[in-house]
């Protein structure tokens, strides 16, 4: 092929470059030029370009054949004298390979058997070399045209063909049945939607009575709506109904063997003569609803019910206590509140982990409910409190009797991770009408009777007495006196000695919180430490302990009184406050302490509920200075693992230990691996709960170091302290029968 270098193919050849040109105005295409010389090949490109079509060059059989397979040309240009064949070869592949690509042969072999060849073998024209660009403008300009008209043609067919089809299909695959009854009522459509949402074929349901497939009760609503004549704003809209369905098994249907659906429909008339219109069926669409009215369900369920146990939660207890009182008005008959708290549930919680105290609690519910009859209700109203309507008693006794059932039921051991748990309940009660004549006084009546248990010690049950009401402080009032004392320096620190049972010498100090309430006198930190936790009261509190601490301990410095630790006992609430470490020191520096003089007191379950950060909070406190002691030891999660991991200077025995120290000395095994481990571990170690002079001795004689409890002293206040200290450093440790000797004036 002849290189052409044009300037300006439009200025040349403007009957095939002008707007008009149909080759100009061509939907661009592919074009593969075939050709062993690049000029050639290029100079065919360059002719081509200005038309604006993808044009893609081969140089052999093989690089053309390798374009073919990767790519969809409308047109090729193929020359017949290839280094690895001829021309003749690629068009032998289109055909074998049905490949719809034209061809126009462009050769320097001009003989007559050539051409014909070419031709039989689908070339399109053919082109003797040399040629003018003209004539190949023109050729390619005619192969362009037919491809453009080929593919209009097959466009109009297969828009032709799919019409009927593409409506078909979107019939079909509506998610919703559509239907068409006559004017019998009897299908004379449905699409194939019915088959996979009622389990009828489409074919079978033709010429079938509408009602063959509604629920029995909804036949008389399906009457007016299914078989519908009216039209426009009056037609039925969104009518719900239940339909049968003939899979037996299908979990969705929410009634019987039937399927809630949503139908819409509207009457087809035919035009007739004059105003006149034929009745000639019914058209609608029938959407299957039985997701949404299942969710619904399940969502009114849990409106009532507790997500954990199952019970009735406090809205439903409240509805159905709203209905007995009102029949035990109508009857005179007596009815019973319990208020029920399971004790000392939050150790579980932190021990064990919540997971574990979700599968506790649901257990628990499952002996609950062997203890009631079926018209008494048992509702979960809080973590670990419940509320239980006892309807139809005779006397308060029967409710008393109800409630240590209860107790005795739940006290049972459950066996849970190879530990036998003991469970109790404080439980109230209160009784229609003698407690109280509504539902929230009865409930009220019944809590305060549960918070008297509490205070009696836990583990027990109570008929509500009016002077309860006095005696106890509701919880905001509490809160509102606790920020009142904080104010008014109404709270002060107690101090209970840590002594060397063999030095016979004061070590260190465990401050603990009393409130001077200007009312009830001192309070201990059980009756207003819950109160605090439930709000950020806990942390004031405990920052006020830190730094209340400081200064005692730096006025014991300058009474001589030296080489003392005090331990302040941090919550979690307080732990996990970002400012802790920084509040700490800065109280440390504001009295002037040495770091050494204070230690941080912190159970083992508070720590591991956020292990990292907690192990970098302990561990910038260490390098300060102050201690960090593990409260409860033995309790949690007890290993060796996070004791070396964390910059821990103490542990404390757990009194549930040392309570069960005996002339047997059953639990001694267990405190001689704590304090072995201790030792091990280069880490001091305190026996707390220590009431007796044999629980000092078998310590003593185990290694214990460290021992505090009752047998030395009750927490002391600051006053009090000083004269014990005193006598400490003479030599002459003074033991809680000779405390009331000292503290006399």
């Amino acid at each position: 092929m002849p290189n052409f270098s044009l300037p300006d193919q439009s200025v040349l050849f403007p009957e095939v470059f002008s707007p008009s040109s149909s080759l100009h105005n061509a939907m661009p295409i592919s074009i593969l030029v075939i050709d062993d010389e690049q000029r050639a090949r290029q100079s065919v490109c360059d002719l081509l370009k200005p038309l604006g079509h993808r044009l893609v060059q081969a140089e052999s059989v093989s690089e053309a054949v390798k374009w073919l397979e990767m790519d969809n040309f409308s047109l090729a240009l193929v020359d017949l004298n290839l280094p690895d064949g001829t021309g003749h070869d690629i068009m032998r592949y289109i055909q074998d390979h049905q490949i719809t690509t034209r061809l126009i042969v462009v050769s320097g072999e001009s003989s007559f058997d050539h051409a014909t060849q070419s031709l039989r073998n689908g070339a399109c024209d053919f082109l003797r070399k040399p040629y003018l660009p003209t004539t190949l403008l023109e050729s390619v300009s005619t192969e362009i045209a037919k491809v453009q008209t080929q593919h209009r043609y097959h466009q109009i067919q297969d828009e032709l063909k799919g019409s009927e089809a593409l409506h078909r299909f979107i019939v079909n695959n509506s998610p919703d049945i559509i239907y068409m009854l006559d004017q019998e009522g009897r299908f004379s459509f449905v699409n194939k939607r019915v088959q996979l949402l009622l389990g009828y074929s489409d074919k079978n349901l033709i010429g079938q009575h509408y009602s063959s497939i509604v629920y029995g009760d909804d036949i008389e609503k399906a009457q007016f709506v299914f078989n519908e004549r009216r039209t426009g704003d009056r037609a039925s809209h969104a009518v719900e109904l239940r339909l049968l369905n003939r899979h037996n098994k299908e979990i969705r249907f929410v009634e019987a063997r039937s399927l809630s659906v949503e139908l819409t429909s509207m009457g087809v008339y035919r035009s007739g003569s004059g105003e006149h219109e034929e009745f000639i069926g019914t058209y609608g669409v029938i959407r299957d609803i039985t997701e949404r009215k299942r969710s619904e369900a399940l969502q009114h369920y849990h409106q009532y019910h507790d997500h954990l146990t199952d019970l009735p939660n406090r809205t439903l207890f409240h509805d159905r206590l709203h209905m007995a009182l009102a029949q035990a008005r109508r009857n005179s008959h007596n009815l019973a509140v319990l208020f029920l708290d399971i004790d000392r549930f939050r150790m579980i919680n932190d021990s064990l982990g919540h997971l574990a105290g979700d599968k506790i609690l649901q257990r628990i519910t499952q002996r609950l409910s062997t203890n009631l009859r079926e018209e008494d209700t048992l509702a979960r109203i809080g973590s670990d409190e419940f509320l239980l309507l006892l309807p139809n008693i005779k006397t308060s006794q029967d409710a008393i009797t109800i409630a240590e059932k209860i107790n005795q039921s739940c006290s049972v051991p459950m066996s849970y991770q190879e530990q036998d748990l003991r469970l109790t309940f404080s439980i109230g009660i209160a009784t229609f009408p003698e407690d109280g004549t509504t539902r929230e006084e009865l409930i009220r009546c019944a809590e305060l009777a549960k918070c008297q248990v509490k205070q009696n010690g836990r583990h027990g049950c109570l008929l509500y007495q009016p002077q309860y009401q006095h005696q106890q402080v509701s919880a905001l009032e509490m809160e509102t006196a606790i920020r009142q004392g904080l104010q008014q320096d109404q709270f002060e620190l107690y101090y209970q000695p840590q002594v060397d049972p063999v030095a016979q010498r004061v070590v260190g100090l465990e401050a603990l919180i009393r409130w001077n309430h200007p009312q009830q006198g001192l309070l201990n930190p059980s009756l207003f430490i819950p109160v605090a936790e439930q709000s950020s009261l806990i942390c004031e509190l405990g920052q006020w302990a830190v730094d209340r601490a400081c200064r005692d301990a730096r006025l014991l410095e300058e009474r001589s009184l030296t080489g003392l630790k005090i331990a302040v006992n941090v919550s979690i609430q307080q732990f996990e406050r970002p400012s802790f470490a920084k509040n700490v020191l800065e109280s440390v520096s504001l009295h002037g302490l040495e770091s050494n003089h204070l230690e941080i007191e912190i159970t083992e379950s508070n720590i591991m509920k956020n292990m990292d950060r907690g192990a970098n909070l302990l561990t910038s406190l260490a390098e300060h200075g102050i201690g960090v002691a593990i409260d409860d030891f033995g309790t949690g999660y007890s290993s060796l693992s996070y004791l070396q991991t964390l910059p821990v200077s103490k542990v404390k025995i757990d009194r549930s230990f040392i309570c069960n120290l005996s002339g047997e000395k059953n639990g001694l095994p267990i405190v001689i691996a704590v304090l072995n481990l201790a030792a091990a571990l280069n880490i001091h170690c305190v026996a707390e709960g220590v009431e007796n002079e044999q629980q000092k001795q078998i310590l003593q004689d185990a290694g214990c170091r460290l021992i505090q409890g009752f047998y030395y002293s009750s927490p002391l206040s600051f006053a009090q302290l000083i004269p014990y200290l005193k006598q400490s450093k003479n030599g002459r440790l003074i033991h809680q029968e000779q405390m009331r000797e000292v503290t006399q004036p």
